[in-house]
């Protein structure tokens, strides 16, 4: 690469310097060419760190890279159920996969990295509740702690009943929630009477 196209360069580098991580399609409302990422990833100017995916080659990876990594692979997903609990701090455990939420009729994202878990939701279940977090210098969706712990009973069969209730406990334990937001989501989730013993006790 020339170096006239610097200043495309120094765009580029500044995009991703602002972004932490950018997608190749993202250079397209700047009017830079794609081709440009890949010489400059073979110049180790950047990293290509999974498909269609770049950044700078000294970043250092946050606890939450690779949430920050399918935030930008799957734009319209939200992050859910044990990985946004892990996010919130809201249980012990240790998702090696990506917990993300789609539409109910969104088209299943093809992703070879990280690690994913699609979860399938509708209506205001999928839509209520939904927090904004930079991460990395890109803007994740990720449901909040009261939606959070109502998705956890309402997939208590998949995740587990006792994570569901750590979460619950430790969501009013650290008080990242009121107790009429539990109900709002618990009532969205139509996980209601099921939450209500639990909240009953911890309350």
């Amino acid at each position: 690469m020339k170096l006239m196209a610097g200043s495309k360069v120094q765009q580029i580098l500044k995009i991703v310097n602002r972004e932490g991580t950018i997608r190749a399609r993202d250079l397209n409302a700047y009017g830079i060419e794609r081709v440009y990422l890949k010489r400059m990833s073979d110049r180790g100017l950047i990293e290509h760190v999974g498909r269609g995916l770049y950044s700078l080659p000294n970043a250092v990876p946050t606890e939450n890279h690779t949430i920050a990594e399918v935030a930008k692979r799957v734009p319209r997903g939200v992050v859910c159920l044990l990985s946004a609990l892990k996010f919130h701090g809201l249980t012990t455990q240790l998702p090696f996969e990506v917990w993300c939420a789609i539409e109910e009729k969104a088209r299943r994202p093809r992703i070879d990295r990280p690690m994913m878990h699609f979860v399938r939701f509708s209506g205001l279940a999928f839509e209520a509740g939904v927090e904004e977090h930079k991460i990395e210098g890109v803007t994740v969706k990720i449901y909040s702690p009261a939606k959070t712990v109502a998705d956890c009973f309402k997939y208590r069969n998949k995740i587990g009943i006792d994570i569901a209730i750590e979460a619950l406990r430790e969501c009013r334990r650290q008080r990242k929630c009121s107790n009429d937001e539990l109900w709002h989501y618990a009532k969205i989730c139509r996980v209601a009477n099921v939450m209500k013993p639990y909240l009953e006790v911890i309350m």
